[in-house]
């Protein structure tokens, strides 16, 4: 598995050397060897969707997930999808997906998952609640007034 794992990462280090087309075939071919259903899914929609394909990366997302993905990869699984259906304009489920994730886990992922979850506020059309979660993720980062941007992010969401 360490050596597939390091296969992986070197392979998605190169992704802008390559032809879109080239690329998912290089990440198609080694996810073939991957140890499990969920992991070969994951890289293969995860290759459809930097190639700029989200419509054939939801149902390989979902299917990842159903076979039981774990991990790291289970939470970006859970935010590429998320992505993806916004992307194909699935908004409202994406953003049910953000909110369960929101809920259910905290880690080094949670600022991504407030990226995503402010376009796709956008995307539905609540603009001032996207800007107050963007605020309050970058008020965490700030070397002062992270206190007073907290404060006024959460005072768009009351507004």
């Amino acid at each position: 598995m360490e050596d597939y794992e390091v296969r992986v990462a070197h392979l998605w280090g190169t992704l802008d050397d390559h032809e879109d087309a080239d690329f998912r075939d290089l990440v198609f071919a080694l996810a073939d060897e991957a140890p499990t259903l969920g992991i070969a899914d994951f890289e293969r929609a995860c290759a459809w969707d930097s190639t700029g394909h989200s419509d054939k990366a939801v149902p390989l997302y979902r299917s990842a997930l159903d076979h039981g993905l774990e991990g790291v990869r289970r939470r970006r699984a859970v935010l590429q999808l998320a992505s993806s259906l916004r992307n194909v304009g699935e908004v409202d489920v994406a953003l049910d997906l953000l909110t369960e994730e929101r809920a259910r886990t905290s880690d080094e992922l949670d600022d991504a998952l407030v990226a995503i979850l402010a376009l796709t506020l956008v995307a539905a059309g609540r603009p001032v609640e996207a800007t107050s979660f963007a605020v309050e993720a970058l008020a965490a980062h700030l070397p002062r007034y992270q206190r007073s941007m907290a404060a006024y992010a959460r005072a768009l969401r009351e507004d």
